[in-house]
């Protein structure tokens, strides 16, 4: 598997040799039409080098290497002794207007640099609005959450969490709205403003996602829908879960073992009421000092490497094993990024539980069963 850094090393390898190019080109040109003379005509694909001048770089570096094109143009000339003949006149204004091309073509390249930039400034702003820092100590719960935003066109992702205090326990929801862009965005501020209400003042869980679903179906079409994980963590040991469609957390159990918390019967994601079907029996789950729960969204499971395989989350597991939650999670952030070798497709969301006031290595080494 590639290191974290492989990607950036082959950005910054590309980057150097799309500078080097059009020095290399005019160089190569050069040397052609010194070895082999006049008759051929080779002065004119000095203008090579202005053309891949525009790719990277500023308008003075467009500029500087037409200038160095035409210079080099009319010392061949001479050599050649080809000055004030039809092919030397042909070569400075081919290359002139080459250079030209490239002037406008790197002032728009510029400009649609900086608006992406603005862009991408814009979303982070809106994501960082939008997804608060959750606590890192709740009820008798670490918490501890990464998010890897995808890069591709500076897309905002619709990928949520958020960890409230309700009357029972700690409250969580991860969940994934379909598509991305605005409306994503939308959506996930309006179910994360329904669970944030409802998580204090219902009763019970079923209660929270009933809010949920009437949110959403006030604001929905029937074509958008909110894959979700809604979680309860009692201070009794036990979790209560409720899956909408969602990848199921995974457990890390004491003892190294590792299982997903698969619901018995699966339900329809959030948003799907028109459906008229039943939404998910809660499912419960023993979670005692030594466990770890992994919350995701699909962004991880779903992130393949250049062949074209799944990241196997079940498999690197082991990377949590960190006695500081953040840093356990940020291992494993850092490990996806190096499996992809590139810059992610989705948006990747990982939200971490564990039992607040243990450390790892002092933690119980019977595994917690599940309960169904």
């Amino acid at each position: 598997m590639a290191g974290p850094g492989a990607g950036a090393a082959g950005n910054r390898a590309a980057h150097l040799i799309m500078t080097a190019l059009p020095y290399v080109m005019m160089a190569i040109v050069t040397v052609v039409d010194l070895a082999s003379g006049p008759e051929f005509g080779f002065l004119s694909l000095l203008a090579l080098g202005p053309a891949f001048a525009s790719v990277v770089g500023s308008v003075r570096r467009t500029v500087l290497i037409g200038v160095i094109g035409l210079v080099l143009s009319l010392l061949l000339a001479v050599y050649d002794n080809l000055i004030g003949s039809r092919q030397s006149y042909q070569s400075l204004l081919v290359i002139a207007g080459v250079t030209a091309a490239s002037l406008f073509a790197t002032i728009g390249r510029q400009r649609r640099e900086r608006e992406l930039a603005n862009v991408r400034s814009v979303a982070e702003v809106a994501q960082r609005v939008l997804l608060r820092p959750v606590p890192r100590r709740v009820g008798h719960l670490r918490v501890a959450v990464s998010y890897t935003s995808a890069a591709a066109d500076a897309r905002i992702g619709g990928d949520l969490y958020e960890v409230v205090s309700g009357p029972k326990g700690v409250r969580v929801i991860v969940g994934d709205v379909q598509g991305k862009g605005l409306e994503a965005v939308e959506t996930a501020a309006l179910v994360l403003a329904a669970f944030r209400e409802a998580a204090h003042d219902e009763p019970d869980l079923l209660g929270v996602s009933t809010r949920l679903e009437k949110a959403l179906n006030r604001r929905l079409e029937g074509e958008d829908f909110v894959t979700a994980v809604l979680l309860e963590a009692s201070s009794d040991g036990t979790m209560t879960l409720l899956n909408y469609g969602h990848p199921a957390p995974l457990i890390l159990h004491s003892d190294g073992s590792v299982r997903f918390a698969e619901p018995k019967e699966t339900a329809p994601p959030l948003g799907m009421g028109v459906l008229d079907v039943e939404g998910p029996l809660p499912h419960r789950v023993l979670f005692r000092p030594g466990d770890q729960m992994l919350l995701y969204t699909d962004g991880v499971i779903e992130a393949r490497d250049p062949e074209g395989r799944f990241y196997p989350l079940a498999e690197r597991a082991f990377l949590l094993k960190e006695d500081n939650p953040e840093a356990a999670l940020e291992a494993l952030r850092v490990d996806l990024v190096a499996h992809v070798d590139a810059p992610l497709h989705d948006d990747a969301a990982l939200l971490l539980l564990r039992v607040y006031g243990r450390d790892l290595k002092s933690w119980g080494r019977t595994a917690a069963p599940l309960m169904g």
